[in-house]
C-alpha cells in the first residue's frame, strides 16, 4: 500500500522497513500493519488535535504531572503554547503507561518506541496469527465469560496498583489473543491518587466489562469488584495478589443502594450505547 506521510519518516530512519495495511482508524488514531525487519508490528498514528472528536475533558487530566511552572502556567491559560504541551502530554500519556503497565504484568501490547509521534508496538494475534478481535465482537461461553471477566478484573487491580486507572475500559478497549484477554487504548489513562473522578472512573470500567460479559454469565451482575478494590486502594492495602470476592458491605446508613444500582445500570447502558456507536461508525468508514 502507499505509505501514508506519517509514517515516511519511520521508514526513513529505519525503525519499520514497510506498512503492510491499515488496521483501525479510530477517534484518536489511526493503526496500521507494519514490518520491521522480520518481526510483524503496529504503528499507531495519533491525530491531531483538531481532528479528533474525543474531547481532551478537564476529569482526565487532573492529577497528571508536567514537566515544569512555565508548561503548568501555560496548560492553564490555555495559550497557544499551551494548547501545544497539551497536546505532547496527551500523547505521551499512553506511551508512558505502556512501558509502566507492561513492567508491572499487565497484559498490555509490548512497546517498540515512540518516533516522531508514532508510537510502534506489538501486533496482538489470534491463535491463528491473525490481527486479535475486540472483546466486543467475540461470541463467549458463561465459562469464557468469567473466566474472561476474571482476567480482566485482575489486570485493573494490577493497574491500580501502579496508581492507574484505564478510564476508558469496555469490551472494544480489549482484544482476544490466544491467551486471553489484552487491553489496549491508555491515552485518557486517570491518576488514582491525584483524580478526585478517580473512583467514578474506576467503577465505570469495572462495570462496563461487567455489562458486557455479564450477557453471558448473569451472575456477574451481582457483583462489586470495583468497589471492594477501591476500598482496598484507598485503605492501603491493595496488592496486585489481593484476593478478590466480588463481594461488598455497603454502609446503607451513607449509601443509597438503590441510587448505586441505578448508576451500574446506567454504566451498561453506556456501554451499550457506545458500542452501538462504534459499529455505526465503523459501518460508515466501510
Amino acid at each position: 500500500m502507499r505509505t501514508p506521510e506519517s509514517l515516511q519518516a519511520l521508514i526513513d530512519d529505519g525503525v519499520i522497513d514497510e506498512v503492510l495495511r491499515p488496521l483501525k482508524s479510530g477517534k484518536e488514531a489511526a493503526v496500521y500493519v507494519v514490518r520491521s525487519g522480520d518481526d510483524v508490528r503496529c504503528a499507531k498514528v495519533y491525530k491531531d488535535m483538531a481532528q479528533r472528536s474525543f474531547q481532551q475533558r478537564v476529569q482526565y487530566q487532573e492529577g497528571r504531572k508536567v514537566r515544569g511552572s512555565r508548561e503548568a502556567r501555560a496548560l492553564a491559560k490555555s495559550s497557544k503554547y499551551g494548547r501545544k504541551q497539551q497536546e505532547t502530554a496527551w500523547k505521551n500519556t499512553e506511551v508512558d503507561a505502556l512501558y509502566q503497565l507492561r513492567d508491572a504484568g499487565v497484559r498490555v501490547p509490548e512497546p517498540f518506541g515512540y518516533y516522531h509521534g508514532v508510537l510502534v508496538m506489538e501486533l496482538v494475534t489470534d491463535a491463528e496469527g491473525y490481527s486479535a478481535a475486540r472483546l466486543g465482537e467475540v461470541e463467549l461461553s458463561a465459562e469464557q465469560a468469567r473466566a474472561f471477566h476474571q482476567v480482566l478484573v485482575r489486570q485493573v487491580v494490577l493497574m491500580l496498583c501502579c496508581g492507574l486507572i484505564h478510564g476508558d475500559l469496555s469490551p472494544y478497549n480489549v482484544l482476544v489473543g490466544p491467551d486471553g484477554p489484552v487491553v489496549i487504548d491508555f491515552p485518557q489513562v486517570v491518576s488514582a491518587g491525584g483524580n478526585n473522578n478517580a473512583r467514578t472512573m474506576l467503577l465505570r470500567d469495572v462495570n462496563n466489562l461487567t455489562a458486557y460479559l455479564g450477557r453471558s454469565a448473569p451472575e456477574l451482575f451481582d457483583t462489586w469488584y470495583g468497589e471492594e478494590m477501591w476500598a482496598l486502594f484507598e485503605a492501603g492495602e491493595l496488592r496486585p495478589d489481593s484476593v478478590l470476592t466480588g463481594s461488598f458491605v455497603h454502609d446503607e446508613s451513607d449509601v443509597d443502594l438503590d441510587s448505586v444500582r441505578h448508576a451500574i445500570n446506567d454504566a451498561r447502558e453506556e456501554a451499550l450505547i457506545r458500542q452501538q456507536g462504534r459499529e455505526a461508525a465503523e459501518a460508515m468508514d466501510d
